[in-house]
């Protein structure tokens, strides 16, 4: 005979927490235009190359920016944000980086920038060491309001906060942001004062 057992399930003790993010050094942003990404699907798809385009600048600049769906302006990926705050769990104690990966989640897809963007130019070096111009979009002053939806049970709004100050300043969002050895993309959490 099988024994029916009970089994109670908690309920996830989940909040939200709006934060509003100041950057501390410009963001710039890298997105894949329709043009790097059809080359990468036409390689794949053994079809055959075809001859380079004369580079655009002001074109290169407008579609390395995240624009928002309705037209309104630019945002930056959510994602970005998440992954920042992960990568910051090396430099703080009692939070893994595989326990906040489930602890928390930044709601939307693009968070919306406050900030103009301008064009950048910078050499690059690509495949093999050979030098390349980018022109690029960058945000010399932003901010952002990140809306996040968290486990109460698994992290504290204040170990939010914590994780987004180190966050902004060891790991950073965007090109050449210090995780990647530079020191753009760096963000704090806004203070009262900031945010009035």
């Amino acid at each position: 005979m099988v024994q029916k057992v009970g089994i109670e399930i908690p309920r996830l003790n989940l909040a939200t927490v709006q934060v509003v993010l100041i950057g501390d050094s410009p963001l710039i942003c890298h997105a894949w235009s329709h043009k790097a990404k059809q080359a990468m699907l036409d390689k794949q798809m053994k079809k055959a190359k075809q001859a380079k385009e004369a580079k655009d600048p002001q074109k290169d600049f407008e579609e390395s920016l995240y624009k928002l769906p309705d037209g309104s302006g630019y945002g930056f990926p959510a994602v970005a944000f998440k992954a920042a705050m992960v990568g910051a769990c090396r430099f703080v104690e009692n939070i893994k980086m595989t326990e906040a990966r489930g602890a928390f989640h930044i709601l939307g897809e693009l968070i919306p920038i406050n900030g103009d963007p301008s064009p950048r130019e910078d050499m690059v070096r690509i495949a093999m060491g050979t030098a390349d111009v980018r022109y690029r979009g960058e945000f010399k002053t932003w901010s952002v309001i990140l809306d996040i939806r968290y486990n109460q049970s698994a992290i504290s709004a204040e170990q939010i906060i914590n994780l987004l100050n180190v966050a902004g300043f060891g790991v950073g969002v965007g090109e050449w942001r210090p995780e990647r050895d530079g020191s753009y993309g760096r963000f704090h959490v806004a203070t009262d004062k900031e945010v009035a």
